[in-house]
């Protein structure tokens, strides 16, 4: 049980990492924005509400509470992790000058490392 949950939610994270990194890719590369940090920015929230779908009907089945409760923890908790996603790709590419691309799994373990716990004990409280 515990293992299919694993699977699901890294099923679910790598849907969500495809849809932040191809707006990511799109907002830098063809709408030429300026900087990796606001692009970045923008692209999260994306992957983010890509993440809430498939954690609540698809990595978190057993869940009784209301979407609009879930919803607001979810933004909350994900706000601090967006915020500091954004603040990790702006050092990393904006001030120190390295490649977005890998700025980007930086930012994206970190990520991983804080949303599983926080969705399973806090979101979807199981």
């Amino acid at each position: 049980m515990q293992s299919a949950e694993v699977l699901r939610y890294v099923i679910n994270g790598l849907v969500a990492t495809l849809v932040h990194f191809s707006i990511l890719t799109f907002n830098i590369e063809v709408l030429d924005f300026r900087s990796a940090g606001v692009a970045n920015f923008v692209a999260v929230l994306f992957g983010i509400s890509a993440s809430f779908l498939g954690s609540r009907y698809y990595v978190f089945r057993k869940h009784s509470d209301p979407i609009l409760g879930q919803a607001t923890v979810f933004v909350m908790l994900y706000g601090g992790i967006a915020l500091l996603n954004g603040l990790v790709l702006l050092v990393w590419t904006d001030i120190y000058g390295y490649d977005y691309r890998v700025g980007f799994i930086l930012a994206t373990f970190i990520q991983v490392s804080m949303s599983y716990a926080g969705n399973k004990f806090l979101v979807f409280r199981q």
